[in-house]
């Protein structure tokens, strides 16, 4: 017996062919590509050819996946090359255990060497493809750029840049959104010592008069009357077996372990015995598969012990079936207890254990009531939830699912609301991406596999096109200016985006079932990424002056991408300026409509900015309202405040677009200055003002 250490070869050009400055990009699409031993592998290769000449027969006992596939068949190569007549085996396993060993021993197959074709079709068309993209943003930018740094490498991956494309489009959105105001009507009502919160059947409305009126229908007739309850079962289902993919988004989100860090510990605690082969799309344990001796492992774990005990005791139930089975490798489970395991490791563990045992368990289960009330023909809706068992979610804290309780109420039932305001809000935009953000739309779009996506994700990390903080990935400066410079280009088919690659993955699945050779998905892949350089090429151009703007500030419109601050939960209430007290039979109308202007000035202030003329036109409509001023008096009087609203100015650009308000970073007198530019992405226009200057104008104008 005797070990490797991963893949024994490595796929190159020719000597000739490493001189960058000799050898033009395009000419690498068609230069022999030779696969050797790697050098520092050479004793490894030596160790092979000496065991393998007086052998019969070569085992292969790697990783059973299309990597592991590869990695046997360079071994196999290796020893034939020695030994002609060696006969090649491969044993297939999931997890290092001794009955499964055993097991593999006793029903030793062949190498798949479809699988071993689509790695080295991979490996050919991403050396290729990035040895041409490469060599051409290195050799056009370094140059003119001296700021890059003499010696820096401007890197293309066919799947690094539609990664790094996630992130600079989720960046763009945030930056491009423009909140919008909007109104609500809100309802609490209190009954036998506890309070529901009602929530209005429209939601929000976008139209502050609108809204007034029918919260001014709402005040005339407040009383609520149930129009029904309704009292049902609620499940929450226990979580799927787990895959990789979901491994790598739990880790990031739930532990805040990166994905390229859990999945080295995971190999680690799989070489060990630990777990099982972490590698997996499989979220289906296959009806043979002997899950309880797995649980018996963890009875006398102090954590969950007992729960385990509870499930062999006959709260075990069968796991549910995703949608996914590569027939290779089961799910992600614990092989046997770990009680002496540290930091992050022994965290990891946990994680995959409580997973493991949830997947085993029933779905927790309540009771909801809904509640629904009518006020004025408005419509208003509470929720409240009773947990009956808890069953999974007494060993798996990562998932919530909290009681809420709420009166008893009856259908025909008619009750005062305790509170019954108008607020307003913000609508916000998105955030910017996590990395199970990253790793979902990677999954989604085909970009990588389960086994490489935390690969891509760490290199674009590496190579400076994105920061990540708090959890966030951001792009770079140099990230912005190369995804914006190819969304540019005049491209039949995008650089940046995902088509591409994923293409190219489906191909490498057909190569693996058989329905298409090697040799044709890579000539395929080629011609593709032949004529998309041939354009960008021609374009060099535009990626000097795109990079040019970024780097070097050259139209003054690209601000240097920074990580917006943690912005407080979405559709905030900017206060209750129409708060009423509980209103009685005798003076609805008096204690409902007296705007308290104390609470309405400290509750705007509370908000996200404030609005201003918007917030002192609606309480001016109250007040004329309950002086006797008629419902089309206080449209007119909203209508002309509305018209005269300056409470966030903001000039055109030259698109005859509002301008977005930006703030100088740069390091000289203007910096932490605001000032207006156009708000496109890409190609904008040119205007330019500082905000100071523009809104004094403005002032003097009006």
């Amino acid at each position: 017996m005797t070990a490797l250490l991963g893949h024994l070869m490595e796929s190159d050009f020719p000597a000739e062919y490493r001189n960058w400055k000799a050898v033009p990009p395009m000419g690498l699409f068609d230069a022999t590509v030779i696969k050797s031993v790697r050098e520092d592998l050479k004793t490894i290769e030596d160790n092979l050819k000496k065991e393998a000449r007086y052998a019969q027969m070569l085992i292969i006992w790697t990783d059973c996946d299309r990597e592991g596939e590869n990695i046997g068949a360079e071994a196999a190569e290796v020893c034939k090359s020695a030994n002609p007549r060696i006969q090649v085996k491969r044993a297939r396993f999931s997890v290092i255990q001794r009955r499964e060993l055993q097991q593999a021993w006793n029903s030793l197959g062949e190498l798949d060497m479809r699988q071993a074709a689509a790695v080295d079709a991979r490996a050919e068309l991403d050396l290729r493809i990035g040895a041409v993209f490469t060599r051409f943003q290195t050799l056009t930018l370094r140059g003119m750029f001296p700021e890059l740094g003499e010696n820096k490498i401007l890197s293309y991956g066919s799947c690094q840049f539609p990664t790094l494309g996630f992130v600079v489009d989720r960046y763009m959105k945030v930056q491009r959104f423009v909140p919008e105001d909007f109104w609500k009507i809100d309802v609490s009502i209190e009954k036998d010592g506890s309070t529901a919160k009602f929530d209005w059947g429209r939601t929000h409305l976008f139209d502050q008069h609108f809204t007034l009126v029918l919260y001014e229908k709402c005040m005339d007739n407040p009383t609520a009357t149930v129009a029904s309850v309704n009292t049902k079962p609620k499940s929450k289902w226990a979580p799927l077996p787990l895959t990789t993919v979901e491994f790598q988004k739990a880790g990031s989100r739930i532990l805040r372990i990166s994905s390229d860090r859990i999945m080295s510990i995971a190999e680690r605690l799989y070489q060990q015995g630990i777990i099982s082969y972490p590698r997996t799309e499989t979220d289906v344990f296959a009806d043979s598969f002997q899950l309880h001796p797995l649980i018996e492992a963890q009875v006398n774990d102090p954590r969950w012990g007992q729960y385990a005990q509870g499930l062999l005791g006959g709260r075990f139930r069968r796991p549910r079936k995703g949608k996914n089975d590569d027939q290779a490798h089961p799910p992600i489970h614990p092989v046997k207890a770990a009680l002496d395991l540290t930091g992050d490791d022994q965290r990891v563990y946990e994680f995959i254990t409580r997973r493991f045992l949830a997947c085993c368990s029933d779905a927790a289960k309540g009771n909801e009531t809904v509640v629904v009330v009518h006020i004025a023909g408005e419509q208003f809706t509470a929720k409240g939830l009773s947990i009956l068992e808890r069953n999974y979610l007494e060993v798996y804290p990562y998932d919530k699912w909290a009681e809420h309780s709420i009166p008893n109420f009856y259908q025909g039932e008619q009750i005062m609301p305790s509170e019954l305001t108008m607020t307003s809000g913000r609508t916000s935009g998105p955030d910017l991406l996590t990395e199970a953000d990253l790793i979902g739309l990677m999954e989604k779009s085909g970009i990588g596999t389960d086994a490489t996506i935390h690969e891509h994700i760490k290199k674009i990390l590496d190579r400076e096109y994105a920061n990540k903080e708090n959890q966030f990935f951001c792009p770079t400066v140099l990230g912005m200016a190369l995804i914006s410079a190819y969304d540019e280009m005049d491209l039949e088919l995008s650089l940046s985006k995902p088509y591409l690659r994923s293409l190219m993955e489906a191909n490498m699945k057909r190569i693996c079932e058989g329905t298409r050779s090697r040799y044709d998905v890579v000539q395929e892949s080629l011609e593709m990424y032949r004529g998309a350089f041939a354009r960008a090429s021609q374009q060099s151009r535009r990626l000097k002056e795109v990079v040019g703007r970024y780097l070097r500030g050259g139209d003054r419109n690209h601000t240097i991408p920074q990580i917006p601050p943690t912005r407080p939960p979405s559709s905030p209430s900017d206060g209750a300026p129409y708060t009423v007290p509980r209103p009685t039979a005798g003076s609805r109308r008096t204690a409902g409509r007296q705007p308290d202007s104390s609470t309405t000035s400290q509750g705007r202030s509370r908000g996200r900015g404030s609005r201003g003329s918007r917030g002192s036109t609606r309480a001016r409509g109250a007040t004329r309202r309950q002086a006797g001023t008629s419902s089309s008096d206080t449209r007119a009087d909203y209508t002309r405040n509305r018209s005269s609203d300056t409470s966030d100015p903001k000039p055109k650009c030259d698109c005859n677009l509002y301008a977005a308000r930006r703030t100088s970073r740069k390091n000289n007198e203007n910096q932490g200055r605001d000032f207006f530019t156009c708000t496109k992405a890409g190609a904008k226009c040119r205007f330019f003002a500082w905000a100071d200057e523009w809104s004094a104008n403005n002032t003097n104008g009006r």
